[in-house]
């Protein structure tokens, strides 16, 4: 027997949190629903959902303290859903760790198809003896396996979401070739991403933030174009 993917469902609005429980039962999905921050936290723990369908405004703990705590321990796919449509509302989801971000009113076949593309990018770890086609990308101190979404750098096992993996290995994967932000957009989020060039540099950010330049490579800014990984002899 199949086993169902599990999405746990975080708003405060009873009747939006039954309705997306509705849209995902009909597509296969084991859904759980909690309406406050602190209850989403406990959840999370004993459900161990494979994504979390977040609103930012909640009673008590807001979805953006979720979001922290959850990050803290758990690289789980998280996609926000808000009624704010600012871009300091979105970068800041992003910076906090979320994987996507879907603004009310959604469209249902929208909502569906986007918890679809982040799970299909968040595979379970697999060993190289399972897999003999290994997408791995090897460098002086830094090994990106997209096989099994994992990053080594120094040694050590870096914790990244699929986001951030997927992106540092589409440019690594490409020495010293430069990509515009837009082509970016179009190869890691793979679909018609509702966002703006900002979210690209959002994830560089936080890339930066865990491994830092060497010198052999770094993650280099173009300025007015976009990004490259450099490669130096």
């Amino acid at each position: 027997m199949v086993t169902k993917q599990k999405i746990l469902i975080v708003d405060d609005d009873v009747n939006i949190a039954e309705l997306i429980s509705l849209y995902l039962t009909k597509e296969c999905f084991d859904t759980r629903m909690v309406h406050d921050g602190e209850a989403a936290i406990k959840e999370f723990d004993m459900y161990e959902p494979n994504l979390i369908l977040l609103d930012l405004m909640l009673p008590g703990i807001d979805g953006y303290q979720v979001c922290r705590e959850i990050r803290a321990k758990s690289n789980v796919p998280i996609i926000m859903l808000s009624a704010k449509g600012e871009i300091f509302d979105k970068v800041l989801g992003l910076e906090l760790g979320a994987d996507d971000y879907i603004m009310k009113p959604f469209d249902s076949k929208e909502l569906v198809a986007r918890v679809k593309a982040v799970l299909r990018r968040y595979q379970p770890v697999k060993t190289e003896s399972e897999s003999p086609d290994i997408k791995r990308v090897t460098f002086p101190d830094l090994i990106v396996n997209l096989t099994n979404y994992s990053v080594e750098y120094q040694g050590q096992v870096i914790d990244m979401p699929p986001k951030e993996i997927e992106l540092l290995f589409f440019l690594a994967s490409s020495p010293n070739q430069v990509f515009t932000r837009e082509q970016l957009l179009d190869h890691i989020w793979g679909y018609d991403y509702v966002g703006d060039t900002r979210t690209v540099d959002v994830h560089v950010k936080r890339i930066r933030e865990k491994i830092h330049d060497h010198a052999k490579w770094s993650i280099a800014t173009v300025w007015g174009i976009g990004y490259k990984f450099e490669v130096r002899e």
